[in-house]
């Protein structure tokens, strides 16, 4: 008789997809890149998840998002992304907050115990707060910075917060954690591919963007393969390859 996750089985062997399946991982952010990243843990086997987004699928989405569908416009990010999960795998244990997480209510989710917690958030402020708040509880923590504006894949890295370079995301990131005496210890995917100016457009009324960037298909889904790679393979201690370091 066949099953499902056979041939992750025969991959890892069955102690590592044991590991997996007792594993809980936070993801907070669901688009992009963060709904990519939750689909690979799920495919993996990871046997609890807790998915955090308040969105909903904009139709500017469907260049880019997983769950971005015509005919999915208007729905929430997290319902259809525990429907989706839990068609992959009926077992699967899942908490969906389907709200946007500010203050109190984001530091409380994430100062929870997980095994892992994954940053796809693609706005500033709250980004930061996220990272501050899981490295105080001591939850392990990988990071996307920005896929926005880049095509290369072979241009995209895993570092240490400290290496990343090239990435305005990441640069502000890394100078509102220095002032609160921050500056290492926590994994993040970067590339330090330079952005066109063209593909730069100014925002107005948002408080914590003021430009939006041009996207392609695949970057985001390569950023959230590669975050999903980090955390399965920092659970089931498979050895980090140089660029990770």
């Amino acid at each position: 008789m066949t099953y499902w996750d056979e041939r992750t089985e025969l991959l890892l062997g069955k102690d590592k997809l044991t590991l997996l399946s007792q594993a809980h991982v936070l993801v907070v952010g669901l688009g992009g890149v963060g709904a990519y990243a939750t689909e690979n843990l799920a495919r993996a086997g990871i046997g609890r998840l807790t998915i955090a987004d308040g969105d909903v699928i904009h139709p500017s989405n469907r260049n880019r998002q997983l769950l971005a569908l015509k005919s999915s416009e208007g729905k929430s990010k997290a319902m259809l992304m525990e429907q989706r999960l839990k068609d992959i795998n009926p077992d699967l244990e899942i908490e969906s907050i389907d709200e946007y997480l500010r203050d109190e209510k984001l530091k409380d989710l994430v100062s929870r115990k997980y095994d892992y917690v994954v940053d796809a958030i693609d706005t500033l402020s709250p980004k930061v707060f996220l990272i501050i708040d899981t490295l105080a509880a001591n939850n392990p923590l990988i990071s996307s910075m920005g896929a926005g504006g880049k095509k290369d894949p072979a241009m995209v890295q895993i570092a240490d917060i400290s290496k990343s370079h090239s990435c305005p995301l990441a640069f502000y990131i890394r100078k509102r954690l220095h002032k609160r005496g921050i500056r290492n210890g926590f994994k993040v995917v970067f590339s330090p591919e330079t952005i066109p100016e063209e593909a730069r457009m100014p925002l107005e009324n948002e408080p914590n963007k003021k430009t939006t960037v041009g996207t392609i298909s695949y970057m985001p889904a390569i950023f959230g393969c590669m975050l999903a790679s980090v955390v399965i393979r920092d659970l089931i201690n498979v050895p980090s390859c140089k660029t990770d370091e």
